[in-house]
């Protein structure tokens, strides 16, 4: 077993033991309540409530196909579901799974003929429109919670704070690289020296300068084309979910202003990007669970709820993900037109990093960088 494979297991083996540590010791301690509550109050759950959750929790994912299809041309919304599913089920089983997630999307995309560069610059886009949403999200929860309640817990407020610095960074990266080739030039030429410094010879031959300046043309072009659509797909999944996190909290019995309930939410959103458990798992329950018991309400109602949405938003999507992977497996599969060169020879596999002495057909100059470039 190689040093690099060894390294993800040990990663997926503590990722893994720290959740099912938080979720088991820490949430009811942070909650203030026992499993055994918590328990006696799931199982007033009524079957007429899971359906319609389940109905909710697929809504939410059907919208989200939106921001796939706006920014990839010729991809149906049955295409962005199964990436979707497949990508979300890694990435809930992985410790920092997002860029597992992308692997298999590629892998995905491509085998339905879809081109590197244009696989490349939806992987971009798409995670460009992730973090705005994640910086409006804390934005309109400090706000509701400001307008309906007039205080605001110092633990929200930071979470909240970060958040939006941090995504705000991003997408001030993101424009200034639409606005501007220049500003383009510098943040690629200082991406290059970081990654390079990071990654060490690893990384000796990357230029993510060229990569970003060269793709900037077809991003432009992605968001012009789609940038209703993806929003819409983006506002529909958040809003649905929280009309899901709604449904979850009060079919527990947990009934609050809708201030509160935002607020608990978006942090729970926030916390989901929490890398060292899989998708966030149980730093996200703990977080949210802790932040509605500190509003008021009652501790094993709130961890109920907190836990039956988990249910729907983690552990229900990975057997989604396994049927995106079946029906992907029979799904018919396309060439892509740039799979060989001009002399119809196999062109590099994009899952390998280059070697010296690799040809590189001039079609494959100016294309999107490698998902491990991502």
């Amino acid at each position: 077993m190689t040093g690099a494979r060894i390294k993800k297991v040990v990663q997926f083996l503590v990722g893994t033991g720290l959740a099912v540590f938080l979720l088991w010791w820490g949430l009811p301690r942070i909650a203030h309540t026992t499993w055994t509550d918590v328990w006696r109050t799931l199982s007033g759950l009524q079957f007429g409530t899971v359906i319609g959750l389940t109905g909710l929790m697929i809504s939410g994912l059907w919208l989200v196909t939106f921001l796939y299809t706006g920014s990839l041309k010729g991809l149906t919304h049955a295409q962005a579901m199964i990436v979707n599913a497949c990508g979300s089920s890694i990435g809930n089983l992985l410790p920092g799974g997002g860029a597992a997630g992308v692997v298999v999307t590629y892998k995905q995309l491509r085998s339905w003929g879809f081109l590197r560069r244009d696989i490349s610059t939806m992987v971009i886009v798409t995670g460009v429109w992730n973090v705005l949403a994640r910086v409006v999200l804390p934005v309109v929860g400090i706000l509701a919670i400001l307008i309906g309640i007039g205080h605001l817990n110092p633990v929200v407020t930071q979470a909240a704070i970060m958040g939006a610095l941090i995504g705000l960074a991003v997408v001030l990266a993101f424009w200034g690289t639409l606005a501007s080739e220049d500003f383009a030039h510098k943040l690629g030429a200082r991406a290059t020296r970081v990654w390079r410094r990071l990654r060490g010879r690893k990384a000796a031959d990357t230029d993510l300068e060229k990569t970003i300046v060269g793709m900037r043309h077809d991003i432009i072009e992605i968001v012009r084309y789609g940038w209703l659509e993806m929003t819409y797909g983006l506002v529909g999944f958040f809003g649905v979910y929280y009309i899901l996190f709604w449904f979850c909290l009060n079919s527990m019995g947990v009934q609050m202003p809708f201030a509160y309930m935002f607020g608990a939410y978006t942090v729970g959103r926030l916390l989901t990007a929490v890398g060292i458990t899989p998708g966030g798992l149980g730093v996200t329950e703990a977080g949210t669970a802790a932040v509605l018991v500190g509003w008021g309400a009652d501790p094993a109602q709130a961890t109920a709820g907190v836990v039956l949405f988990s249910l729907y938003t983690h552990f229900f999507e990975v057997p989604l993900g396994v049927l995106g992977w079946v029906i992907w497996s029979l799904s018919p599969k396309k060439i892509p037109a740039d799979a060989y060169d001009d002399n119809h020879e196999a062109a590099p596999d994009p899952l390998r990093p280059a070697r010296l002495g690799d040809r590189v057909s001039p079609s494959e100059h100016g294309r999107g960088p490698r998902p491990e470039q991502l």
